[in-house]
């Protein structure tokens, strides 16, 4: 008899790479010419899954997200980890945005996903099981067509592929 292989899809994030990219875009910040003496605020709220960040202007705003964004991608985690939720005026002039630090799959997103694998007609079989989608199959070589097909789509999540057996 065969084995059965089997690997998960999730959205877990590690989080000490996301602290660390987070400690070296506050230090980046500090560090840089432009920002020198204006009011700005990098603030992770761990309990609530929350970043926030906050900057005397607009440009300065921008400025300071692209730095946090480019410290994630240099931690191997996706962009798609935060999602904007608002912009808004903060105190003294400042402006404000806040993130949602995204690390699991909506179920409709997870459904989508389930069909999407089944649509490729291969010999495997893909189950929701809490905040993950394990799909198993007797076939590597069809898991891993599997890996690439749902790779190679746009989703929402960022999408992690873990624990192949």
């Amino acid at each position: 008899m065969a084995k059965e292989h089997s690997f998960d899809i999730s959205a877990k994030i590690d989080m000490q790479n996301f602290k660390n990219a987070i400690n070296m875009a506050e230090k980046e910040v500090a560090n840089r010419y432009d920002f020198k003496g204006t009011a700005y605020e990098v603030n992770y709220k761990e309990g609530d899954k929350l970043l926030v960040l906050i900057a005397s202007s607009d440009n300065k705003l921008d400025a300071l997200k692209d730095i946090v964004i480019a410290k994630l991608l240099r931690q191997d985690l996706s962009s798609k980890v935060l999602e904007e939720l608002r912009v808004e005026d903060s105190s003294g002039g400042n402006k404000k945005v806040t993130f949602k630090v995204v690390d699991y799959i909506e179920s409709k997103e997870a459904k989508k996903i389930t069909a999407e694998i089944k649509k490729l007609k291969l010999k495997v079989n893909a189950q929701i099981e809490g905040d993950a989608i394990r799909v198993k199959g007797k076939s590597l070589d069809d898991l891993q067509k599997v890996i690439s097909e749902i790779r190679s789509q746009e989703w929402e999540a960022p999408l992690v592929f873990e624990n192949m057996r």
